[in-house]
């Protein structure tokens, strides 16, 4: 069984550095996240994100996190990191992630993966 170029792209995360905006719309100190059970949970929620790569999306506010995702690809190479800005939605709970990552580009999250998301990135 072949795996999808997603599930194969997450099985390669290794790190997370997460920026949380404040209300003054700056940049918190980054977090790392780098144990295990953490990245493995992240790849989970992760692969589950419905990717429109053709979207061009205008979001009124500014994203709620900045999370640098850290893949790697071969041992012999530099780390690939891609960008994803998230929003978490009040109104129906879901998450809006858009990625720097031009085969994802525009994601969303359903309401259980995005509630589990937002207790990782905004402990």
């Amino acid at each position: 069984m072949n795996k999808s170029p997603k599930e194969f792209h997450f099985n390669q995360l290794t790190r997370v550095d997460v920026e949380v905006v404040n209300a003054d719309e700056n940049y918190e100190e980054a977090v790392m996240i780098t144990d295990e059970e953490t990245i493995e949970r992240l790849r989970k929620i992760f692969k589950q994100v419905e990717w429109e790569p053709n979207a061009e999306p205008k979001m009124a506010r500014m994203e709620d996190v900045k999370a640098t995702l850290f893949f790697e690809y071969d041992k012999n190479m530099p780390e690939r990191l891609f960008e994803y800005e998230i929003w978490f939605n009040q109104r129906n709970d879901t998450a809006t992630i858009i990625s720097n990552n031009e085969k994802e580009g525009f994601g969303t999250l359903d309401k259980d993966h995005a509630q589990t998301l937002k207790k990782i990135l905004l402990r």
